[in-house]
């Protein structure tokens, strides 16, 4: 099993309506399986910040999180996504990598 699907599996444990894990590394200067995007819908995350759902995302990814350089997350109640029904792109990478220079 791969990076992102390891991802994928253990973020099933938050009971998604909704989850896409997107590897998107080749947009990275820092190496494959090193930037990740998540779109996560979940009735956890009725009623709570931004911040705590990105820390309900981290702590259940906490054995993972060592080896991943960025983690984008998009976190939304079921009302949320219907609202809304997606995540915005990703940035174009702007380089910057201490490995550049």
């Amino acid at each position: 099993m791969n990076k992102r699907e390891r991802i994928q599996a253990t973020l099933a444990e938050l009971g998604p309506q909704h989850l896409e894990v997107l590897d998107e590394s080749h947009m990275h200067s820092r190496g494959l399986e090193t930037h990740y995007k998540v779109v996560l819908v979940s009735e956890v995350f009725e009623g709570q910040s931004a911040v705590r759902r990105h820390q309900k995302v981290y702590a259940t990814l906490s054995e993972l999180m060592p080896s991943v350089h960025a983690l984008a997350l998009h976190t939304y109640s079921p009302a949320e996504w219907a609202a809304q029904g997606q995540a915005p792109d990703s940035p174009t990478c702007r380089g910057g990598s201490k490995r550049d220079h």
